[in-house]
């Protein structure tokens, strides 16, 4: 199973960007999806995660309200709509999948896969 997350960059405080990771290898639909990310000196948070079945959300209080995390089946891909970005949000995002299904969602150890990661950088 290969994940590649794509979408990251450069920004100001306020803007949008949308984070995809496309998912090879195994029956996507089978995957809860999250995504995690880490800024520098930290350790890694729980950002957001979808259910396999595309019927149930998890957020981060930190980004709940400006982010939106969904999936497309039939294109093997889950995204991360970013919006209202700010300075705390700068890090390396990853994306991630549980093939067990572990019903637990914010933990990284619940998650079988990692993709790569990509930076998000919000400038003030």
């Amino acid at each position: 199973v290969q994940l590649q997350a794509s979408g990251g960059g450069v920004v100001q405080a306020g803007d949008s960007l949308r984070l995809s990771c496309t998912v090879s290898g195994h029956t996507f639909s089978s995957y809860n999806m999250g995504w995690f990310r880490q800024a520098p000196g930290k350790e890694r948070k729980f950002v957001a995660a979808i259910n396999w079945s595309n019927d149930h959300t998890y957020y981060a209080d930190s980004v709940k309200s400006r982010f939106t995390i969904s999936r497309d089946n039939a294109k093997n891909t889950v995204y991360l709509q970013m919006n209202s970005l700010k300075p705390e949000d700068t890090a390396i995002y990853c994306c991630a999948a549980d093939y067990s299904r572990s019903g637990s969602y914010y933990g990284a150890s619940a998650y079988d896969y990692w993709g790569q990661g990509t930076q998000v950088t919000v400038s003030s």
